[in-house]
C-alpha cells in the first residue's frame, strides 16, 4: 500500500511514465487505483520524433 499512497499523492498534478518497451508519455494524473493501474488526461509523447505513430493516438485520447 506504500506505492498506492504514493501516487495517490501524485492526483492533477503532471507525472512522465515510463512503459515497458521504453516510450514515455506525460500527462495529467487523474486516478490510480489498488493495482497501480493509472489514468492520464492531456498525454503527449515524450519523443514524438521517435513515435511519431503515437500522435494520432494522442489526438484520439484528448477528442
Amino acid at each position: 500500500m506504500l506505492f498506492f499512497s504514493f501516487f495517490k499523492t501524485l492526483v492533477d498534478h503532471e507525472v512522465t511514465v515510463e512503459l515497458k518497451n521504453d516510450i514515455q508519455i506525460r500527462g495529467t494524473l487523474k486516478s490510480v487505483d489498488q493495482y497501480l493501474n493509472i489514468k492520464l488526461d492531456d498525454i503527449s509523447v515524450v519523443e514524438e520524433l521517435k513515435y511519431p505513430h503515437l500522435v494520432s493516438a494522442e489526438d484520439m485520447a484528448t477528442s
